[in-house]
């Protein structure tokens, strides 16, 4: 068996998460965010469609990470971003960082906009 070292030139993958975070490229951000390939940073959640829209051009799929679980987002959300020319594609948060970084190695045009998993409450 050969073991290749993934590459990610300038791009930051997602390395982890947890309860309420995300962490990209050895920074820890805290919430819903949106991450590209050479930014991250917070995002408005799913009433917020013009952040993900800011990315027409540059990116072909977006990647919606709905939090621990599967879930279906609001139909206005979707139907905005697909119409703008965004392939969406929902599935678990964890399903989405994976995912993300599997087509981020491969070079794709993709992003991914993350709702967080469950925080522990105490």
């Amino acid at each position: 068996m050969r073991l290749t070292e993934i590459q990610y030139g300038t791009a930051r993958p997602i390395e982890g998460y947890g309860p309420g975070f995300f962490r990209i490229g050895g920074t820890v951000l805290r919430g819903a965010c949106l991450i590209t390939p050479w930014d991250a940073g917070p995002w408005g959640g799913l009433d917020d469609t013009e952040t993900p829209l800011s990315l027409v051009g540059k990116i072909d799929v977006l990647f919606v990470g709905m939090g621990a679980e599967i879930a279906h987002p609001p139909a206005a959300f979707r139907t905005l971003i697909e119409a703008s020319g965004i392939g969406v594609e929902v599935m678990s948060s964890p399903a989405a960082c994976r995912t993300y970084n599997v087509l981020l190695s491969e070079g794709r045009r993709i992003s991914a906009a993350l709702l967080p998993v469950h925080a522990i409450k105490s």
